[in-house]
Parts: structure tokens; C-alpha cells; sequence
């Protein structure tokens, strides 16, 4: 909701504040029919998909377990309205049906952090980046939350004017130093809340290698410690084991997988480096409570 409502704000400001008309919009689902947004609250649409007509541009708006909604006629409609020249824009995680449809191959995109492994593995070869909206040609793509804010008042600029943009921000009170293509994620230094270079080293590397993780000796190595200062440092610093941290990390990427993507339970675990289903389920298990297909 709070995605859909931000990329729709913009537009009837830059109406109100300019005094003319510049933007009109409709709202479509697939069918028709209602839908109900994960906090309970209910769109009405103006049309059915099938119905969207003499537009310049559409966008995907998705949340929640977007892969349960790919559709083939949503896909068509997509394509369709794409090879008659209308611009094609995703907000959230709308990025996962656009790249469904085949529309982003060649195109810079991005999406909601929480989701971008999932994406990687469902669609390997697309260019997906980690800033909060991606504007290439013809193709918009957003990360969701407040992030429309800054793709939309970007494009109020390059339609009309930056003047017209610096009004829409005041008028919604969002500085236009927020309106830039920044990474959506906080470093990993303000994540974790710690400082030591060491610690944040051994991190970034088990987060790049979690299909083939590394033994803690070869990992201490790398950050050129012996493996019993770097377990004391990792128990100091982050109240666990190295081990045990590294181990909770592939699970929580297992786990994105698990609800994000139709992945089967074997290619989840051969891609966050378990030896067989079996071994992963029973790890999985005793870290989140439930087997895997439980979540899925």
C-alpha cells in the first residue's frame, strides 16, 4: 500500500501545484475485480487489464509472494501493451512480473532488497542493481516503500521541469536530497552496529559465499588471524560463534528462497551449500521451528 499510494502522490501534486492537468491515471487488476492490499485494505479498479488502452505508460504494483501471481495472460497483456510502445515501470517487487513477462532482458532493474536473491536465482542473466529506483529507456523499475517518491518526482523533472519537481517535493514535504538513485540497504557497518574491520570483512565474505561456504580456518586466514583469535573477536563482537553466525546466515537466505521463489527444496539447498534435502531440512527445522515445505 504505502508503494502504491507514493507513486500515485507525485503525479496529483505535480497537477495541483503546476495548475494543470499534466498526469491522469487509472487503476487496473487482472480481472477486474477487487483487490486487497497486506494490510487489509481494499483497491477498487477502475478496469480490467484486457481494457487498458491509449496509455503512455503501465505499472506493476506487487508485494507479498509475488511468484504466486505470475500469470500468462497478465504476461501477454504486458507484452502487448510493451511492442505497442508504452513505457513499462515495476514498483516493488511488480520487477518479479516484468521479468516473468520477458520485459527487462537487456534492461537495467532493481527491486525490493528483501527479494533480490530470490530474483537472481529466478532470473540469473537480467542486470538487477541495488538502487532504490533504475530508469533505463523505456523501463522503470522501484524498490517499493517510500522509493516511488524519488523515481517519480525524477520523472515529474524530466517530463516538465526540476522547478516543477522541487515544488511536488515541498508540497509532500520530501526533500529533494532524498530524490537520488541511492543504495537501498544501510552499510553493513550501520547494520550490524559494529566497527571493527576484521569482523566486517569476515562478514562480507560469508555473505558472498553462501552456495560454497568456507571452513572458519580458511575464513580466519583471510582476515589474517588465527582461527582462535577469530572466534574470540566474533564472540566479542557479535555474542556467537563464527560458525554458528554463518550457519544462521545461508539459513536466512535458504528461507527467502523458500517463500520467494518456486525453487525446489534440492536447488535451495545445493545454492546455500547443504549436502542433500534431507541434511537441510533437518537444519531448517531446528532453526526455524518447521520443516521448509512449511513455509513454502
Amino acid at each position: 500500500m504505502l508503494a502504491f499510494t507514493t507513486s500515485i502522490e507525485p503525479l496529483r501534486a505535480a497537477n495541483r501545484m503546476s495548475g494543470e492537468k499534466l498526469y491522469t491515471w487509472h487503476i487496473y487488476s487482472l480481472d477486474g475485480e477487487a483487490v486487497k492490499a497486506s494490510n487489509g485494505v481494499e483497491i477498487t479498479p477502475d478496469y480490467a487489464l484486457s481494457q487498458a488502452k491509449d496509455i503512455d505508460a503501465i505499472f506493476v504494483c506487487a508485494g507479498l509472494r509475488t511468484q504466486n501471481y505470475t500469470d500468462n495472460k497478465m504476461n501477454r497483456y504486458l507484452r502487448t501493451l510493451a511492442r505497442g510502445g508504452v513505457a513499462v515501470g515495476a514498483v516493488s517487487t511488480g520487477t518479479i512480473i516484468l521479468a516473468d513477462a520477458g520485459l527487462l532482458e537487456g534492461y537495467r532493474c532493481t527491486l525490493h532488497w528483501e527479494y533480490r536473491e530470490g530474483f537472481e536465482e529466478l532470473f540469473p542473466d537480467h542486470n538487477l542493481t541495488s538502487r532504490t529506483y533504475e530508469i533505463d529507456r523505456n523501463r522503470y523499475t522501484c524498490s517499493g516503500g517510500t522509493a516511488p517518491l524519488d523515481m517519480m518526482i525524477h520523472s515529474i523533472a524530466l517530463d516538465h521541469s526540476s522547478a516543477l519537481a522541487g515544488k511536488v517535493a515541498d508540497q509532500i514535504l520530501y526533500g529533494l536530497d532524498h530524490t537520488r538513485q541511492e543504495r537501498q540497504r544501510s552499510p553493513l557497518k550501520a547494520r550490524i552496529n559494529i566497527t571493527n574491520t576484521k569482523i566486517l570483512a569476515a562478514i562480507r565474505y560469508m555473505e558472498s559465499h553462501t552456495e560454497t561456504p568456507v571452513p572458519m580456518a580458511k575464513l580466519a586466514k583471510i582476515v589474517s588471524l588465527s582461527l582462535r583469535q577469530f572466534e574470540r573477536l566474533f564472540r566479542r563482537h557479535m555474542q556467537t560463534t563464527p560458525a554458528k553466525y554463518y550457519l544462521e546466515l545461508r539459513l536466512n537466505r535458504a528461507s527467502h528462497l523458500v517463500k520467494q521463489t518456486k525453487l525446489t527444496l534440492l536447488e535451495i539447498a545445493v545454492s546455500t551449500g547443504f549436502n542433500s534435502p534431507s541434511h537441510f531440512s533437518r537444519v531448517y527445522a531446528r532453526q526455524f521451528g518447521h520443516a521448509p515445505s512449511m513455509d513454502r
